[in-house]
């Protein structure tokens, strides 16, 4: 299937650049909310996205936890998908050549259990189709008796540091909000080499059944994203963005177009939108349309004079 070639008022204003990468919009689909984005095609044009986060990807096929792993809460959900993917291979032979010709970014995000499972992965996405890689620094270092990459800097800078050196893609780095200091992690994966910096991660949430009077999820707890998270992630954004020299793409809780303005004015270059695709399929979609209209009716020539406008 061909590209769409729809012309969009006001996205002429949209169109940026990030790591080299040449995008339409600086509107991205979030990992793990977005699947392959074959599965939205009836409701995106996916080549007006700035890329495509795909389902998390591991060296091995995963499948992932047991039990109940979605909850609804509160504005937002809790999941504990486990990484549940077909693995590398799977995804070079059968989904790449399927997902390739729909024209858009294809940003593929890494997950590993040590930092050579990482490099690995990373040698064998450095193929024509794949845009960059998202590194996924939330997963536990098994080699290191459990410790999980994103919350030590140490560790997150090794991983990015390995993934660089093995792969000519630009790397992004996404961060966990789960730690002490943010920028601290951020410094640390941009010292180590990260081409750009992706926040933030899901917050550790748990919910309890008071009927049955245990964890309503299969692995105790999980992930919460949605509106909920977002003024953490707009902070976030917001201290990273005034400490490193990579672009940030923002994410975490954004539903509207207005929600996305507050991440370019917090110092986003490009914004990624996570579970409000569960609610919309479309939702990124009306954020491009309402983004060009904003930059439209302010006068506001291109999307960097719009990013860190908060910014005194």
């Amino acid at each position: 299937m061909p590209p769409n070639t729809v012309k969009y008022p006001y996205d002429d204003l949209l169109r940026t650049k990030i790591a080299g990468i040449e995008m339409r919009t600086p509107v991205l689909a979030a990992s793990g909310t977005f699947g392959f984005g074959e599965e939205f095609a009836d409701f995106v044009d996916l080549g007006r996205l700035g890329g495509i986060m795909v389902k998390g990807t591991t060296l091995a096929p995963r499948r992932g936890n047991d039990g109940i792993r979605i909850a609804e809460t509160p504005q937002g959900m809790l999941n504990c998908i486990g990484l549940e993917n077909p693995g590398v291979e799977h995804f070079l032979t059968e989904i790449l050549p399927r997902i390739r010709p729909y024209g858009m970014n294809i940003i593929v995000n890494v997950s590993g259990s040590s930092v050579d499972d990482y490099a690995e992965i990373a040698r064998r996405l450095n193929v024509d189709g794949v845009a960059a890689l998202e590194i996924n620094i939330s997963c536990p270092n098994v080699k290191e008796g459990g410790i999980v990459f994103g919350t030590d800097p140490r560790a997150a800078a090794d991983v990015v540091r390995a993934v660089v050196s093995a792969s000519e893609k630009p790397v992004i780095a996404k961060l966990s909000p789960n730690v002490t200091s943010i920028t601290e992690m951020a410094l640390a994966v941009e010292e180590a080499g990260a081409d750009v910096i992706s926040l933030i991660n899901t917050l550790i949430g748990m919910q309890i059944d008071i009927e049955r009077k245990c964890p309503v999820l299969g692995n105790r707890t999980g992930g919460l994203s949605g509106p909920a998270v977002k003024p953490v992630a707009v902070r976030m954004v917001w201290d990273v963005a005034h400490v490193v020299h990579v672009p940030v793409i923002g994410m975490g809780g954004i539903a509207s177009w207005q929600d996305a303005v507050e991440f370019f004015l917090a110092g986003a270059s490009a914004v990624a939108i996570g579970t409000a695709n569960f609610t919309d399929p479309a939702v990124t979609m009306k954020i491009c349309d309402g983004l060009g209209r904003y930059l439209h009716e302010n006068r506001i020539s291109n999307i960097e004079q719009m990013i860190a406008g908060a910014w005194e």
